[in-house]
């Protein structure tokens, strides 16, 4: 009688010990092109204990590597892909190389910044200037998604000038929305789920 303390440790607990076992056994047939065949016999038994595997498009591939990875990477066999290196399991990733973008102002997100540059390099004309209220619109309105009690124009008008660098500011005779108008716009926009009640949808009431 086997007890577990003193059988093989798996290298891969979804395909069991019997894979493991059969695996061990391939390594054992003298002849290459029968423990090739025996291998594919394997393959097609570890891809049917191991359903998930087939949801990606290289499941084949993982299947084989995985045989490779179960054999200790001794099993000299006619594999269609090339076998996988001990290396690949044991070597770090890559440390992720983080975004040097360092927002000034979070509330705006990211994306302002960009949006400003294409404003910043517009000729001179009614459409830049068109396109600086708008801007400046839109920052108002971000804030105020940001902090819901008011903002005074003139904050907007220098945040406007810090994140463009000094390079656009809004004409005199241009004025931004009020904060009443936006805040009640936001409140349009949102939707109420609707709940079906008595085989019918009905919109909940506020």
């Amino acid at each position: 009688m086997e007890y577990n303390t003193t059988r093989d440790q798996l290298t891969i607990r979804e395909y069991g010990r019997n894979v493991q076992k059969m695996v061990e056994y391939a390594k054992t047939i003298e002849d290459k092109e029968k423990r090739t065949e025996f291998a594919k016999v394997i393959i097609q038994i570890m891809g049917q204990m191991n359903p998930t595997v087939r949801e990606s498009g290289d499941f084949r591939h993982k299947l084989w590597d995985h045989l490779h990875i179960i054999a200790n990477y001794d099993l000299d066999v006619n594999s269609p892909y090339d076998k996988p290196s001990p290396d690949l399991l044991v070597r770090k990733p890559d440390q992720l190389e983080y975004s040097e973008n360092h927002i000034q102002f979070k509330m705006y997100g990211s994306n302002i910044a960009k949006i400003i540059q294409k404003a910043i390099d517009f000729e001179e004309g009614p459409e830049k200037d068109a396109l600086v209220h708008t801007i400046a619109n839109h920052l108002k309105k971000s804030y105020l998604n940001w902090n819901r009690e008011s903002v005074a124009d003139d904050l907007i008008f220098q945040h406007l000038e810090a994140l463009s660098k000094g390079k656009l500011k809004l004409r005199d005779e241009l004025s931004l929305n009020t904060t009443n108008d936006i805040l009640s716009q936001n409140k349009k926009k949102k939707v109420t789920k609707p709940i079906k009640k008595g085989g019918t949808f009905k919109r909940k009431k506020k």
